[in-house]
């Protein structure tokens, strides 16, 4: 695995995550085929800056943020917060009191060499510094779902043809007192 430094943004990184959200997200919706969904392209990405500057200006209370850097470069990001909306909406408000797992990004250059596992790991531990001992997470993304399907099993919920005609949306609840297979 690359060398990368784990650590909280600051202001001064809004700029540069602006930029990396748009590029990995673009990345994702061309390798993903659907990068025709420009209105769903610039909501995710919307979304994410959202979350950004919530954790900016909570100090990391309402949405914590971590980022992966190689040098000055930013490689990756993960983040929590409470449940979204559409993952409340579909478990029928069972997870709207778990925090959920989110902006899983890994630069494109950087995939597949330990930096989401990475990320991963160094955010649960601090949400269970946090007393948190359990979290959500789901994806529309084919690619990311056969990861987290590989590192959790079965999700709990799966939504068939969500996002269209073999597009489907998967919700999963994470123990974290149960071990977590690591992703190769």
């Amino acid at each position: 695995m690359i060398n990368v430094e784990i650590r909280r943004p600051g202001e001064d990184d809004r700029n540069s995550l602006n930029h990396f959200f748009r590029m990995v997200v673009t990345d994702t919706f061309n390798k993903e085929g659907i990068a025709d969904m420009v209105d769903d392209m610039e909501s995710e990405i919307k979304a994410k800056n959202t979350y950004l500057a919530t954790d900016l200006e909570s100090n990391g209370d309402k949405r914590f943020f971590l980022l992966a850097l190689d040098g000055e470069k930013i490689v990756g990001t993960i983040e929590y917060g409470a449940a979204s909306e559409l993952i409340c909406t579909c478990t029928n408000n069972a997870y709207k009191n778990l925090q959920e797992v989110g902006t899983v990004f890994v630069h494109p250059d950087y995939q597949r060499k330990g930096i989401g596992n990475l990320l991963l790991n160094r955010l649960m531990l601090a949400m269970q510094n946090k007393g948190i001992a359990e979290f959500c997470l789901d994806s529309g993304y084919g690619n990311a779902q056969k990861i987290w399907t590989k590192k959790f099993g079965d999700p709990a919920y799966l939504l068939e043809n969500f996002w269209g005609e073999g597009y489907h949306h998967m919700i999963w609840r994470v123990d974290m007192s149960v071990e977590i297979a690591p992703i190769n």
